[in-house]
């Protein structure tokens, strides 16, 4: 597969028309459900609270397919098949990218999330507190959007402005997909 390499830009008050009073998440499970999309999430720092965020919202059955919660550095080899070689440095573009890559492959979804980084408070491969990678893949134009972002404050702040991040990316890349019924749908 090849793989456009990208940053991810995440929109200010990205939403669709009439869904202005709808939180971030509510937004993205409305829009991947008109589009008939579907999300996966491979999550190290944030331990699941992107899929947990998504699951919240009634509805989010339609387009949550799963999650992989890949904390450990060989969690990342035994259930997302990466590299060894490739998990010598864990906090990544290359590492997020693979993450989001082979979950939206392993879990059959249109999107594939994943967050790899430093919550804190001590440094991780060689990378300071608050050195947090995303990125998100569109399994069918097999491309792959990724952002480093750097964060402030303590872990739950750190993992917080990550979990805001990725979803506001994900809708982004949702509301790029064509519309069922449409030209390219």
């Amino acid at each position: 597969m090849s793989l456009e390499r990208g940053t991810a830009q995440i929109p200010e008050g990205a939403h669709a028309p009439g869904e202005a009073d709808l939180t971030l998440p509510a937004r993205l499970v409305a829009a991947a459900a008109d589009r008939g999309a579907t999300i996966a999430t491979a999550e190290s720092l944030t331990a699941g609270l992107v899929s947990a965020t998504i699951a919240s919202i009634p509805g989010s059955s339609a387009v949550l397919r799963g999650g992989v919660v890949c904390y450990a550095t060989s969690a990342k080899h035994d259930l997302l098949g990466l590299p060894a070689d490739m998990l010598e440095h864990v906090v990544s573009q290359r590492v997020a990218e693979a993450m989001a890559v082979a979950v939206a492959q392993r879990l059959g979804t249109d999107l594939g999330l994943a967050t790899t980084g430093v919550a804190g408070p001590d440094w991780l491969d060689d990378q300071p507190p608050g050195t947090v990678w995303i990125a998100v893949a569109d399994n069918a134009a097999a491309r792959v959007h990724a952002q480093l972002l750097t964060c402030t404050g303590d872990r739950a702040a750190v993992r917080t402005a990550t979990v805001t991040a990725v979803l506001a990316a994900a809708l982004a890349a949702v509301q790029g997909l064509a519309m069922p019924g449409t030209p390219g749908a």
